[in-house]
């Protein structure tokens, strides 16, 4: 599958390079399989936890992963890439399901499918890289903070109606709510929590979710024993039958197909897709940021290259079609790819299988899911939110990294906390900005050359001439002339001069006194391009332009 940006070019697939272009054995086939169900059993718990941490029923966790996850591996531009619900996208859509219900979360991710498809097809795929690492770590580990937060609540089993939408709001009614915590369903978490912690330092290749929800279910069945009643899924959670009887837990049945917006709890008009768009554009940025970031994490993993255009592309076909079998928001995970790298996949037929494997727990095991405890749930995603805050290379910013990065990284941190992620990246690549022109500007040095004499003074200009540093450099020189007809400016080391940079300098000329005047030479291509596009000719007794330094030199002797 090729398809074309606006501009003409190749937006190649990595399914169709990985299988067809390669050639696909039965070897590879048996690698992506052991991967596809390895990846698949820690999909099932993850799902499931992400989709009742967004505010919906756990089954929109599994629909996600099977139909996004498929489509998704087949068009997108990473061939190791797994995509489903991930931890990210918690503190996004639970506010929008609290306030639009499931109906409104399912079209909010499939406008977010339209957005990045349009991101793909205009090639916005390469920005992620001019996104810096300390507003990247910034905006994730206040998620990851969000997210262990909102897991309070199940983990302690704690009596609380609402949870308030502002991050202080959450901790001030967590607080009050505490006395009344649960000793049972705490307990079940607790161990849990252990068996996550503990599993990784046993060097077993089989993931530690798996075994740790299966040790929470057994103390809970031990604990039921002595009559605590402890919360599960299928207490929490349930859903109508054909015959309208009521179900509990998860249906096992396929997902339906039905239209996002027919679903009984969305009114559609204007005053709601208003609503809803900004929103959609901040999901399709995060999942653009977080799929792309995957891709690169696993390229150097695996020393491969992803087509980033073609991710987003299927990132947002992924989207789209998910909502119509009740999915909500996927991108690419992070965690469950690099366990599909680990597991030994070799293409994107392993997301593929890992998709199948989620369906078929869904339609043999939905009853056996419905007795997971949700503290066990809780201590799941409490263990994701650690990982996801990559506490040690924030340390490691916090000691090795100048202080402006360290101040990017704590303010993006503490506006996704207590704001939302948008204003925190939005806020913190702007900051990022005017620190790196900053950083840039004082680095633009002016350099006497000691083949200065009476009459001429020689500079060298070591640096950008940009709107930040021209001004500062021109004040500079201009505070030297007192004493000198001639001015002699060696612009070899100025790689680029901007509309203020070319500003500055006129009014540097301007400004000359009379019996002074001033030659440029060894202008680099850039600078020299711009003075001609500016027309910024050669005047007589006042300005000048040489070649080299020497002829410069010799014209004023």
């Amino acid at each position: 599958m090729k398809l074309y940006g606006i501009t003409g070019t190749k937006i190649c697939c990595a399914f169709i390079a990985a299988c067809i272009k390669e050639r696909y054995t039965s070897t590879r086939f048996f690698k992506d399989l052991i991967a596809g169900i390895t990846v698949g059993i820690i999909a099932i718990p993850l799902a499931m936890a992400l989709a009742i941490a967004s505010g919906v029923p756990p089954q929109h966790g599994l629909y996600t992963a099977i139909i996004a996850g498929f489509v998704i591996a087949l068009i997108g531009g990473s061939r190791f890439s797994v995509s489903g619900p991930t931890a990210a996208f918690v503190v996004i859509l639970y506010p929008v399901s609290l306030q639009f219900g499931l109906s409104g979360l399912l079209v909010a991710t499939l406008l977010s499918g339209v957005f990045l498809i349009i991101m793909g097809v205009i090639r916005l795929g390469r920005l992620i890289e001019y996104i810096p690492l300390p507003v990247v770590l910034g905006f994730t580990s206040g998620i990851a903070i969000t997210i262990a937060t909102m897991q309070i609540k199940d983990f302690f089993s704690l009596t609380l109606e609402h949870m308030p939408e502002s991050y202080i709001s959450k901790v001030t009614a967590l607080v009050k709510t505490f006395p009344t915590i649960n000793l049972a369903d705490t307990v079940v978490g607790i161990v849990t929590l252990i068996v996550l912690i503990v599993w990784p330092k046993l060097r077993i290749k089989i993931s530690g979710h798996l075994p740790a929800l299966i040790t929470g279910i057994l103390v809970m069945f031990i604990l039921n024993q002595f009559g605590y009643e402890i919360e599960t899924i299928g207490s929490r959670f349930t859903y109508i039958l054909p015959d309208n009887s009521i179900g509990h837990g998860i249906p096992s049945v396929l997902p339906e197909f039905i239209l996002p917006w027919q679903h009984a709890d969305f009114k559609w008009d204007w005053s709601m897709l208003s609503a809803l768009l900004p929103i959609s554009l901040t999901m399709a940025m995060l999942c653009a940021i977080e799929s792309l970031l995957c891709a690169v994490v696993l390229d150097e993993m695996t020393h491969t290259k992803h087509h980033s255009n073609s991710e987003l592309i299927g990132q947002g076909l992924g989207n789209i079609i998910a909502p119509f079998f009740g999915g909500i928001s996927a991108t690419a995970a992070i965690a469950r790819s690099a366990a599909n790298v680990k597991a030994g996949a070799t293409s994107p037929i392993a997301a593929v299988l890992h998709s199948i494997v989620v369906l078929l727990a869904l339609i043999c095991f939905a009853p056996l899911l419905s007795y997971i405890p949700l503290s066990a749930m809780a201590a799941l995603l409490l263990i994701v939110a650690w990982n996801m805050s990559a506490v040690q290379r924030v340390i490691y910013i916090i000691k090795c990294a100048p202080k402006d990065d360290i101040l990017i990284m704590l303010i993006c941190m503490s506006l996704t906390v207590l704001f939302d992620m948008v204003i925190a990246i939005t806020l913190g690549i702007v900051l990022a900005s005017i620190l790196f022109m900053r950083r840039i500007a004082h680095m633009t040095r002016l350099v006497e050359l000691n083949r200065s004499s009476e009459k001429t003074l020689v500079l060298r200009i070591n640096g950008p001439l940009f709107f930040a540093a021209a001004e500062r450099t021109f004040s500079e020189i201009y505070q030297k002339i007192n004493g000198y007809e001639h001015i002699v400016l060696q612009w070899d080391a100025v790689p680029i001069l901007d509309a203020g940079g070319l500003n500055a300098l006129r009014h540097f000329v301007d400004e000359l006194p009379e019996q002074v005047d001033l030659s440029i030479c060894e202008l680099q291509f850039q600078p020299l391009k711009t003075l001609a596009r500016a027309k910024f000719i050669p005047i007589s007794n006042k300005l000048m332009f040489y070649s080299t330094l020497d002829e410069a030199l010799k014209d004023k002797n």
